[in-house]
């Protein structure tokens, strides 16, 4: 990878709460060098434990916003007993990389390219080969499943709530 991946320290973790505070999720900090509780991938991914999204400085953003929207589009019962593993299906995938796409544009100094190309970096696998070009030209599932759900208003954007049903 040639350039390195935005962090959380990069950007502050307070933008990080901005995007997730109106859903009911609260940001954690993490000490430097400390393991992350939670964490699916392992330090330095973020890591979701009930309603707390857990960081540390060197988390990359796209990792935040990726676990982050896993809480809102996951179903309440899985909510309610979320620890490291957030499931889901292939659907729910599809829908929680596309939020967190639209959710990066909240987050200044990061944005939509910002999040693509980090995306890329990190091995997101997409079939047209870029996160972008998923976003642009392959993902009306994911838009259908985010507005099915309630996560999407009908314009297209964050309704402000966790998944519906």
């Amino acid at each position: 990878m040639s350039t390195p991946v935005l962090s959380c320290a990069d950007v502050g973790f307070g933008a990080i709460e901005a995007v997730f505070a109106p859903f009911g999720l609260r940001i954690e900090r993490v000490p430097d060098a400390a393991p992350i509780p939670g964490s699916w991938f392992g330090d330095p991914e973020a890591g979701l434990i009930g309603d707390r999204l857990l960081l540390r400085g060197d988390t990359p953003v796209h990792s935040a916003l990726h676990e982050g929207c896993h809480w809102i589009c996951m179903d309440a019962p899985r909510r309610a007993v979320l620890h490291t593993d957030a499931g889901g299906d292939y659907d729910e995938e599809n829908g929680v990389c596309y939020l967190q796409l639209l959710l990066a544009a909240r987050v200044p100094g990061f944005g939509r390219a910002r999040a693509c190309a980090d995306m890329d970096a990190w091995g997101y696998s997409f079939r047209l080969g870029s996160a972008q070009a998923w976003f642009e030209r392959d993902a009306d599932d994911a838009r259908a499943w985010l507005r099915r759900h309630g996560v999407l208003d009908a314009a297209g954007q964050p309704s402000g709530r966790v998944r519906e049903g």
